[in-house]
């Protein structure tokens, strides 16, 4: 069997075996990541916006929008093998790693923007 073979079938392998990890861990930072809105909403913005609410149907459309964007999500999970059969010719298990770190830590960071959000809001809509 042709060695090129082989390796990319070792690669697409790999990234296909850490799928799984890393959409759990897009799920757990979705949540983590809503409990701090919520909270910070609460503290921050609500004492000063009477409008601003946290209700079930806007739980329900941001846990909605969230499954689509844990979709698109995996849909740039792809992006590893690519990089890794473009840039990672010797096959090496170092750089495979390394790389499924950076994308799994960005992915799992992205959620966060949310609540950063709600903290410039307060601090420039309502710190006095």
């Amino acid at each position: 069997m042709n060695q090129t073979l082989v390796s990319n079938q070792t690669c697409w392998k790999w990234w296909s075996q850490h799928r799984l990890r890393y959409n759990i861990g897009l799920v757990i930072a979705g949540i983590v990541a809503f409990i701090a809105y919520a909270i910070l909403s609460e503290i921050l913005i609500m004492p000063y916006d009477h409008d601003f609410e946290i209700s079930l149907f806007t739980i329900l459309v941001q846990g909605i929008g969230y499954l689509l964007m844990i979709g698109i999500a995996n849909i740039f999970y792809f992006l590893g093998p690519l990089v890794d059969l473009s840039f990672n010719k010797k096959g090496s298990e170092v750089f495979r790693i390394r790389l499924f770190a950076i994308g799994f830590w960005f992915s799992v960071a992205l959620p966060f923007l949310i609540p950063t959000l709600i903290v410039f809001q307060y601090f420039t809509n309502y710190a006095k």
